[in-house]
């Protein structure tokens, strides 16, 4: 590990991780438009914002910088069906890993794993579907379309939010912090499909605002410990490609499903690039 790598992954554990995101998540609220503009034009320079795939173009037209950042499509820019038995990438980003849940165990990065238990709160219950199967960790950066969308029609059964840490989630990161996915701030999100459950674990990161859902609005942070909510059957059912979330300054999403029902798309491996909607494999019925 380099020097500069060294010193950002130090920077981190002692930074107040906590305080620096809610200031951040303040200014990212701003309507000031001296603020906000300048900020937003910064942003698209610094990272390389397509604007001309999003539904409003330009800066003038968002309220402040969380609106740009979650900003919509145009219609038509993203291709989000999919034919029975495919699995569709949920968002726009980057495999960081993605393979079997090997002994209980999911891939973070080279020489680095961590618990399927720990990701999800601590509940072996819960986990007990998903051991031996197969799992999808897809990282979003900075220049990304943030809202999160189904990779499969699921009937949501439970919502779990764990608190915890804010470290970045770049590559970087992954490859140096120990149990990365399992020690930030998390929402699982647990739904039937036809393919058998499904996990979908929203990460959260430094200067990560807030993350929503469709049904719950902001879930995220919140002060208190682990929080679970169950949900009557049907209450809430999202088909594939529609909308389930979004992050509020970017994070990670991870897939996980049961043993023999996922099998991932060739291409789907560590550093491929993901676009919403992009077949990513196919599944068995359950």
């Amino acid at each position: 590990m380099s020097l500069k790598d060294r010193l950002f992954i130090a920077g981190q554990h002692l930074a107040p991780q906590h305080a620096i995101s809610r200031v951040a998540g303040r200014l990212a609220e701003s309507k000031t438009p001296a603020i906000k503009n300048n900020f937003i034009r910064w942003f698209i320079r610094q990272y390389g914002v397509n604007m001309q795939e999003a539904a409003r173009e330009s800066v003038e037209q968002y309220e402040n910088f969380n609106d740009f950042f979650t900003r919509e499509l145009k219609p038509g820019v993203r291709n989000v069906t999919a034919r029975p038995g495919q699995l569709i990438s949920p968002v726009d980003g980057a495999v960081s890993e993605a393979g079997k849940i090997e002994y209980g165990r999911l891939m973070q990065a080279k020489g680095h794993s961590y618990s399927l238990i720990d990701l999800l709160g601590g509940d072996l219950e819960l986990a007990q579907p998903f051991l031996g199967g197969e799992f999808n960790t897809i990282y979003l950066s900075p220049k990304d379309y943030h809202r999160i969308h189904m990779p499969i029609t699921g009937e949501l059964r439970s919502m779990i939010y764990v608190p915890g840490k804010l470290f970045s989630v770049n590559q970087t990161t992954a490859n140096n912090v120990s149990n990365l996915f399992a020690r930030n701030e998390r929402v699982v999100c647990i739904f039937d499909t036809v393919a058998g459950p499904m996990a979908m674990v929203l990460v959260g990161a430094m200067i990560v605002a807030s993350v929503e859902t469709v049904w719950a609005g902001l879930v995220a942070p919140q002060r208190s410990g682990v929080r679970k909510v169950t949900y009557e059957p049907g209450k809430v059912v999202i088909n594939t490609g529609e909308e389930m979330g979004r992050f509020h300054l970017g994070s990670t999403v991870i897939l996980a499903f049961a043993e023999n029902r996922v099998e991932w798309a060739q291409g789907v491996q560590a550093g491929a690039p993901m676009e919403l909607g992009q077949i990513i494999g196919k599944y068995t019925k359950a």
